[in-house]
């Protein structure tokens, strides 16, 4: 510890971020602990503790297909970010440098109308007719998508703008590379980080989402969130192994993109 960690001021600051962090930790232990308790009543801590929470949480054939398609719709939606946004940020920061703040204003729009006047929206105009994919996946995807594309967009960019993309392409152009090779083999792979961050925040944001799942979709493709709702009579020991293990999975999740990075460094 140095000398300006040691000093009052020091310790207090050091006092302050240990405080704040056991606040926030504690209701995620309260929870990992109601999770293991087989019953918590009138007393301060339960009168014991069991796996059977967890047992019957991931032996419930419901709850693993809810996974699955949870799994499914988000990484489907964040394939098809990665797909159509690169490709026009790329053309964007190399060729119309300027249109970057028009871009900027017209990425935000997710966020200007709440989930539920989209969801209704929707409702509309897919509800019926030839398009009609209320109660399907394919909706789903498409409004993941729309959620992730502010994310994708803005990580991408604040890594393009470091890289300095014109004198990177330039000067693979002057080795003889041409444009395409240059993106793909010298710019994508200094985007990797970038890119790496954006899919984890927006996975992370994806995988919670409630709003649209329920509205548009609910039961007929039922996603994890949802079943968390519909489970929500149940046990609160059952609930609470459900959401201690979708915290360890974010967590794993998580922890092994930051491990790869690091590896690859």
């Amino acid at each position: 510890m140095s000398r300006a960690e040691r000093s009052p001021v020091g310790l207090y600051h050091r006092f302050v971020v240990y405080a704040l962090f056991l606040i926030l930790l504690l209701p995620l232990a309260g929870t990992l602990l109601y999770s293991f308790a087989s019953s918590w009543g009138a007393t301060i801590l339960p009168s014991g503790l069991t796996f059977k929470w967890y047992i019957a949480l991931w032996s419930d054939p419901r709850f693993l297909m809810a996974f699955g398609q949870s799994l499914l719709v988000c990484v489907s939606a964040l394939i098809l970010s990665v797909v159509l946004i690169l490709p026009l940020l790329f053309v964007v920061h190399y060729h119309f440098p300027r249109l970057d703040a028009l871009m900027n204003i017209l990425i935000l729009l997710p966020f200007a109308v709440p989930p539920v006047v989209s969801s209704v929206g929707l409702l509309q105009l897919y509800g019926s007719g030839p398009l009609a994919m209320v109660g399907t996946p394919w909706i789903l995807i498409g409004c993941y998508f729309t959620v992730a594309l502010p994310f994708m967009y803005r990580a991408i960019t604040n890594n393009l703008q470091a890289i300095n993309l014109r004198d990177l392409m330039d000067a693979s152009q002057l080795l003889g590379a041409s444009t395409w090779q240059a993106a793909v083999l010298v710019v994508l792979p200094n985007l990797r980080k970038g890119l790496m961050v954006a899919l984890l925040l927006s996975f992370s944001f994806l995988f919670g989402e409630f709003v649209f799942a329920n509205l548009l979709v609910g039961t007929r493709y039922e996603t994890l969130q949802v079943y968390l709702n519909n489970m929500r009579n149940s046990s609160g020991h059952f609930n609470s192994a459900l959401v201690i293990s979708y915290f360890l999975f974010v967590l794993v999740l998580t922890w092994a993109a930051n491990r790869l990075n690091k590896d690859k460094d």
